[in-house]
């Protein structure tokens, strides 16, 4: 296989010193509310660049996940009595430890998921926003009065609806956002009044780890808090045990609803993944909008589950779109998470990447043109555009996860909306017009959880409401609904005689 030259350079560096002794990020118990434990059960956490080793890390066993969630049992009696300004005290110190440890999270992540250090740093940011923004929520977790004098004899009654915290919540966190999608799990839980235990992706537990450290730091019950890199079976109870009230999961769609159908009469909410999809009217900036499917499908390497996997470009401007594209996605250097120059960093494993090898190659034999990538070297993708793709392959139809996006051409825009429906997905999706009419004809027949007009499916800021139908999950994050997932209404009547 040929080697780009943008990879060789990449590579060169490193064989010339710049990264041939990389940082090391120690050794971690589990955090057990508010213990760090060294169980024995440790295991290596490697870079998903080079193989190298990044940290030692002692998993939870059976022994570790009862205390967990016993402690947690008895916290919540703590936690649902704590008032708003002193949660609200509790997450701001959290944002401000996050935010003066930014280098060494930023860090963390490279080392461990293999994000490029630029893009770890916005990750860090956006955590550090997650906290401030729950720290906001949690003074805002407001109720209703309700006038109930609709019926002869209800008189001089009304109600009054409080919003009350649910109790022990588990999080159960990917890979891909090791510090942010953590935040979003622990950040409205807190702010709700819960008790949270997490357990972090088996790839990229240090991050968690390390914000471990930061809470245990504020003035949060330390047994309302726990951290627990374990394995599958060692996390059983966690979705199974009755004394937890809300699992919430990001993950894959296997794993998701499977955990739904064993967690009884617990709360569930998942967030799955997709294959996001996007429409590129004639009307449209044909430059801006490759501009925002350029970085909307190749940052982290694509493995977002809003990344943009199917782009639908009328015929009218399809020519100029690809002319445009194609230089934006060949500028992109791909190479060491730690060079302060690469834009693609590697997929998380081998086996990603032989798989997506595989469905790039089926795609090929199929009719799918490669336009510029498609081949890879270790756990490097070249950033790949496909042509041709037909909806049954899949690298359309399925989840890729990874630095590649097929282009479609259409000609009504009936079709395309059509088209970018048909999926067994529906979490975001992206349209560039500017006509209003295309607009609400996109929002009405489009199932997802949210449409982003002029921008790609890949847009999130982390207070807006995010989640999806179909296969890609059912409930919401986003600081103010998560809180509204992880609390309960509770009614009291008032009889004024």
């Amino acid at each position: 296989m040929t080697i780009p030259e943008r990879l060789r350079t990449s590579s060169d560096k490193k064989a010339a010193g710049h990264g041939n002794e990389k940082p090391r990020l120690g050794s971690y118990g589990c955090y057990v509310a508010g213990e760090w434990i060294e169980t024995g059960d440790a295991i290596e956490v490697r870079s998903p660049f080079d193989d190298s080793l990044v940290a030692v890390i002692h998993r939870a066993g059976p022994q570790e996940i009862e205390t967990a969630n016993s402690k947690a049992a008895t916290a919540f009696q703590v936690t649902r009595k704590l008032p708003a300004w002193k949660r609200a005290e509790v997450l701001e110190k959290i944002s401000a430890g996050i935010a003066r440890r930014r280098e060494e999270f930023a860090q963390t992540i490279a080392l461990e998921a293999g994000k490029p250090i630029r893009t770890a740093r916005l990750e860090v940011d956006r955590a550090v926003f997650t906290f401030k923004v729950a720290a906001e929520e949690s003074k805002r977790i407001y109720g209703e009065v309700v006038p109930l004098d609709w019926i002869p004899g209800t008189e001089g009654r009304e109600a009054q609806v409080h919003r009350v915290p649910l109790g022990p919540i588990v999080g159960i966190s990917p890979f891909n956002f090791p510090l942010n999608l953590v935040a979003h799990k622990v950040a409205p839980a807190l702010a709700a009044g819960n008790p949270i235990i997490l357990r972090p992706a088996s790839q990229t537990p240090v991050s968690a780890l390390k914000l471990a450290e930061v809470i245990s730091a504020s003035s949060w019950p330390s047994e309302a808090f726990s951290v627990v890199p374990s394995t599958t079976q060692d996390a059983a109870p966690l979705i199974e045990d009755e004394r937890i009230k809300l699992l919430t999961f990001t993950g894959s769609p296997a794993v998701g609803w499977g955990l739904k159908t064993r967690a009884g009469r617990k709360r569930v909410t998942l967030e799955l993944g997709g294959n996001a999809g996007v429409i590129v009217h004639h009307d449209a900036d044909v430059e801006y909008a490759a501009e925002r499917v350029a970085w909307g499908g190749f940052s982290y390497a694509g493995q977002s589950c809003i990344s943009v996997q199917r782009v639908y470009v009328h015929e009218d401007v399809y020519e100029s779109f690809v002319e445009d594209f194609i230089p934006r996605v060949n500028a992109l250097k791909l190479g060491d998470p730690l060079d302060e120059a690469t834009d693609v960093g590697p997929l998380i494993d081998q086996g990603a990447a032989e798989r997506v090898e595989a469905w790039v190659a089926e795609a090929q034999k199929d009719g799918a043109k490669v336009l510029t990538g498609g081949s890879r070297s270790g756990n490097l993708w070249q950033p790949t555009v496909l042509a041709e793709v037909e909806p049954a392959m899949r690298v359309s139809c399925q989840e890729v996860f990874a630095p590649l996006v097929g282009l479609y051409r259409y000609s009504d825009i009936r079709q395309a909306i059509a088209a970018l429906d048909d999926s067994d997905f529906g979490l975001q999706a992206g349209l560039f017009t500017r006509d209003l009419d295309i607009v609400r004809q996109a929002f009405d027949d489009i199932d997802v959880g949210g449409l982003m007009v002029n921008d790609v499916s890949t847009f999130r800021i982390d207070h807006m409401p995010y989640g999806g139908v179909k296969q890609s999950g059912s409930g919401r994050e986003g600081l103010r609904y998560a809180i509204e997932e992880m609390s309960e209404l509770k009614l009291l009547t008032y009889n004024y005689r």
